[in-house]
C-alpha cells in the first residue's frame, strides 16, 4: 500500500493540466503536418491518363527524348518512375523495371513521410485524455476522502467534486478531439498513395508494352541523334 500512496500523491501533485498541455501541442503539430502534407500532394497532382496517352503516343513516333523530357517536367510521382525507366530502356525490360522499382520505393519514402506520426497519435491521442481524465477522478476522490472527516462540508465538497470529475472529462474530450482529425488525414492520405501506387504501376505498364514488344529502346546518344 505505501507504492500505492506514493503514486497517488505523485500523480496528485502532477495534476491534469500538463495533459491538456501535451494535447494541445500534439494538436497543433497534428495540423501543422496535416496542411503540409495536403499540399505536398495537391503540388504532386497530374493528369495521368493524359500522361499515359502523351508517353504511348512518343513513344511508338520513336520520340524518346521528348518522353524523357515530358516524364521529367510533370511533378506526379508516377512520371518520376517513369523516368528512371526510360533512363535504363536501352538496357532492355528488365533493367527498366528494376529502376522503375527503385524509383517507385524512393517515391514511396516521400509519400509516407509524416504519416508514421499521424497513425501514430490518432491510436494514442485518447489514451493520453483518458490519462488526463483518471488523474482528476484520483483527484476528486481525494477531496471526496478529506471532505469526510470535516463536518458540515458535505453539500460543498460534492459540488465541488462533481465540477472536477465534469473537468476531468474534458481531458477525454479533447484527446478525442485531438485524435479524429489526425485517424481522418491518415486515412485520407494512404488513399491517395494507394492510387499514386496503381496509377505508377500502370503508367509503367506503358513502358514496358513497348519494351517488351520490340527492340531494346537506344542509347541516351542514339536518342538524341533521332531526334535531331
Amino acid at each position: 500500500m505505501h507504492l500505492v500512496e506514493h503514486l497517488k500523491h505523485v500523480l496528485l501533485d502532477l495534476h491534469a493540466s500538463w495533459v491538456m498541455w501535451l494535447l494541445l501541442a500534439l494538436s497543433v503539430a497534428s495540423l501543422v503536418l496535416i496542411v503540409e502534407r495536403a499540399l505536398f500532394f495537391h503540388s504532386l497532382r497530374d493528369d495521368i491518363r493524359r500522361l499515359a496517352e502523351e508517353l504511348d503516343s512518343l513513344l511508338r513516333g520513336g520520340r524518346y527524348r521528348e518522353a524523357l523530357e515530358r516524364m521529367a517536367a510533370s511533378p506526379a510521382p508516377e512520371a518520376a518512375a517513369v523516368l528512371a525507366g526510360l533512363k535504363h530502356a536501352d538496357l532492355g525490360p528488365a533493367s527498366a523495371e528494376k529502376a522503375m522499382d527503385g524509383a517507385i520505393a524512393l517515391q514511396r519514402m516521400r509519400l509516407d513521410r509524416g504519416l508514421a506520426f499521424l497513425g501514430t497519435l490518432g491510436n494514442n491521442a485518447p489514451f493520453v485524455g483518458l490519462l488526463g481524465t483518471v488523474i482528476g477522478v484520483i483527484e476528486a476522490f481525494d477531496v471526496l476522502g478529506h471532505a469526510d472527516a470535516m463536518a458540515g462540508a458535505g453539500a460543498q465538497s460534492t459540488g465541488s467534486i462533481m465540477s472536477g470529475i465534469a473537468e476531468a472529462l474534458v481531458a477525454t474530450a479533447v484527446g478525442l478531439f485531438v485524435a479524429i482529425p489526425a485517424v481522418a488525414a491518415f486515412n485520407y492520405f494512404q488513399r491517395r498513395i494507394q492510387s499514386i501506387t496503381a496509377n505508377t504501376q500502370a503508367l509503367s505498364n506503358v513502358l514496358l508494352a513497348h519494351l517488351s514488344a520490340e527492340e531494346p529502346l537506344p542509347t541516351t546518344e542514339a536518342r538524341a541523334e533521332g531526334a535531331v
